[in-house]
């Protein structure tokens, strides 16, 4: 079993930067497939971002074509935390911002998705305001 949890949401205005942090309960951390994706209201979840499972900090790692060039993802194994550094944030960007963890997780380079997610946080809040 894993628990996650997010933090680091807020209200920025536009242009502005937050950076996201998911904290990682149980053992064997490296070995998950991470992953963000956000929810606005109204709208069906997405996919953000992801990082591969890996024996050190680093991995794959995937975006949202959205995103990509204004977030990165990162993960600390020794801290069970993956984190996502959001800049250049607009008004689109507003959603609530949840982590997930897979074991075997994997990219579709053509639907562009994260899949295999078995455990999810609650998500954390991020307003971008014009």
């Amino acid at each position: 079993q894993v628990r996650l949890v997010e933090s680091g949401g807020g209200a920025v205005q536009a242009g502005g930067s937050l950076r996201l942090s998911c904290a990682a309960s149980g053992r064997d951390f490296s070995t998950y497939g991470m992953g963000w994706f956000r929810q606005a209201p109204g709208r069906e979840r997405e996919f953000v971002a992801a990082i591969s499972r890996n024996g050190g900090n680093g991995g794959s790692t995937y975006y949202a074509d959205s995103v990509k060039g204004r977030f990165a993802i990162s993960r600390d194994n020794a801290k069970n935390t993956v984190y996502l550094q959001m800049s250049i944030l607009n008004p689109e960007d507003t959603a609530v911002y949840s982590c997930a963890a897979g074991r075997a997780a994997w990219f579709d380079s053509e639907t562009r998705y994260y899949y295999g997610m078995d455990y999810w946080g609650k998500g954390t809040l991020v307003t971008v305001s014009s």
